[in-house]
């Protein structure tokens, strides 16, 4: 069995860690769970007191009682990874099996906004008066958000030169580990344009540098994810989407959501396979693979109805003639 000391994890940690990131793979996530890892085993045998390596890795996993299996397999994923790493140079090395933390399907359901609710989300934004979120900006941001499935951090971190408006894409750099080109629509081209005029003039006004970043505040500084994420809330609080208290209820990550089953929804009802769709709708939404994107094949009612119902038509035009 396979043996080690904190000392000499934390140094594979970070062999293993260069090795990623020489392939061009981020793994900052995996870097906490790493640190975190090691810092366990330094609490539970010192940083020379030798160790089975499963046995450190099966009592990480058992660390807290009722974890999500999601979580806990995304955690156990990455040991797992560092454990082949190291059979690379060491063919007799443990490598823990699958089955110790196996992934479970999420059941989390998105909440998906209607129609009615992202049209009355857009019109509060546009009367929206904040001491650093303004209303032009706040507004253009939902709308990018809901016509393009961007994640909110993908969004806020534009820069001006992610955003070619001449042929009317984004360059989303290095998100989920991977860049990406999201195509958008005329409209959403033309409301772009009036959005950097305004925001021109706001530099202007603030006589201050431009910062490079595409969405900024009223100082004229660039946007921070909490801050966009806690204008948004306020707005669906406002409009009794989300309730007054707790964490429950949608959140601005939904806008997201609804870009995707609206599209879906669309296609169902303009006949098209919607099955046949997943591939490049994942790949728009940067997905790294289609299981992401199936989940919103039941996210409401209305678009399993569509779906059964496509089904049915399918099976009655492949069946032989009697």
């Amino acid at each position: 069995m396979t043996t080690m000391t904190a000392d000499r994890l934390a140094q594979v940690a970070q062999e293993f860690l260069r090795f990623k990131r020489a392939m061009g793979i981020p793994y900052w996530r995996a870097e906490f769970v790493l640190n975190e890892f090691v810092r366990f085993v330094r609490q539970h045998w010192g940083d020379s007191g030798e160790v089975m390596l499963d046995e450190a890795i099966t009592r990480w996993c058992a660390r807290v009682a009722g974890r999500k299996a999601v979580t806990l397999a995304n955690e156990f994923g990455v040991l797992r990874q560092l454990c082949l790493y190291r059979r690379r140079h060491d063919p007799l090395s443990y490598v823990p099996e699958h089955a110790m933390a196996p992934v479970k399907a999420s059941v989390f359901l998105p909440y998906i906004f209607s129609h009615d609710e992202v049209h009355r989300v857009l019109e509060a934004a546009r009367s929206h008066d904040g001491r650093f979120i303004w209303a032009s900006m706040l507004h253009t941001l939902i709308l990018v958000l809901y016509c393009t499935g961007l994640r909110l951090g993908e969004a806020v971190r534009l820069h001006t030169s992610d955003v070619d408006l001449e042929h009317g894409i984004f360059m989303i750099q290095r998100s989920k580990g991977r860049s990406r080109i999201v195509a958008m629509r005329a409209d959403l081209v033309a409301a772009l344009r009036d959005y950097a005029a305004e925001r021109q003039r706001l530099l202007r006004s603030c006589r201050q540098a431009d910062p490079g970043a595409f969405f900024v505040r009223l100082n004229a500084s660039p946007l921070t994810v909490a801050s966009a994420s806690n204008a948004i809330r306020r707005l669906l609080r406002q409009l009794g989407i989300k309730p007054a208290d707790g964490r429950i209820g949608a959140r601005p990550y939904e806008f997201r959501h609804a870009f995707a089953v609206h599209r879906l929804t669309a296609w169902a009802c303009d006949g098209v396979d919607i099955h046949t769709k997943l591939p490049s709708l994942s790949a728009y939404l940067g997905h790294q693979n289609i299981i992401g994107t199936e989940v919103y094949l039941k996210a409401t009612p209305r678009l399993l109805e569509l779906a059964s119902s496509r089904f049915e038509q399918h099976l009655r035009e492949a069946r032989p003639p009697q």
